[in-house]
């Protein structure tokens, strides 16, 4: 597979998440943990039950405060088996998060702008630049700090790439595959234009579990990840 599917367990139950879980079985080997499981499914406990079973966990906490906590705090994630962790992308966040994750096997993400944020919103959060440029800025931090990659929509893949290089993890949300709603997201993309922007990883999670049969959502992703075609 040109890349690995995460299913965002954005539940907030823990019996709904290990039901999903269970529903989806072998087909997906990757799970995302954002702050509705984590604080309310008691989600570092499914994470780590998780990874007991074998599983890769992505505790997507977007995680920022002063050097001394981000470094504690990202160490203890280390500690867990995690094989991801967002950060937000400031450049002195993402430093403090590389040296606690040396030597680990985690990843620590940087997160540049949210899929649900256009340029209208960058604006009004402050920022001089479109969304692409605070992209683009965060990608270069990001590679500088030595962190091990990028969470940016799929439409900033490609640039993301050609600044971070052939090693950093792409993360992306804001994957609907056709005929899903958009929800809340505004820089979307499918599955298999996503990969073949750069992507590395492809973030799901309403497309399938919110779906009458998750599983069956599940393997048309994958189906769509292996071949680059939609299926109906």
């Amino acid at each position: 597979m040109a890349g690995q599917l995460i299913v965002g367990l954005d539940v907030s139950s823990r019996a709904r998440a290990e039901e999903i879980v269970a529903l989806l079985g072998d087909s997906v080997d990757f799970y995302k943990i954002g702050y509705q499981c984590f604080y309310g499914a008691d989600g570092l406990a499914i994470g780590k039950a998780l990874i007991a079973a074998g599983k890769q966990v992505f505790f997507d906490l977007k995680l920022l405060d002063i050097d001394n906590t981000v470094e504690k705090g990202v160490a203890a994630f280390a500690d867990t088996g995690a094989a991801m962790l967002s950060i937000h992308a400031y450049p002195k966040t993402m430093r403090a998060a590389a040296k606690a994750a040396q030597g680990s096997g985690l990843c620590v993400l940087g997160v540049s702008v949210l899929t649900s944020m256009d340029d209208a919103d960058v604006r009004e959060a402050g920022y001089e630049r479109d969304a692409a440029g605070l992209v683009a800025l965060r990608a270069q931090q990001a590679r500088d700090a030595g962190i091990g990659g990028v969470v940016s929509s799929p439409h900033e893949a490609e640039m993301v790439r050609t600044i971070v290089g052939p090693k950093l993890a792409i993360v992306t949300p804001g994957i609907r595959p056709g005929g899903a709603a958009m929800g809340d997201q505004k820089r979307t993309m499918g599955p298999a234009a996503a990969l073949a922007a750069g992507a590395t990883h492809l973030v799901v999670a309403r497309p399938i579990i919110e779906a009458a049969d998750p599983a069956a959502a599940a393997r048309a992703i994958l189906a769509e990840m292996n071949t680059g075609s939609s299926i109906a």
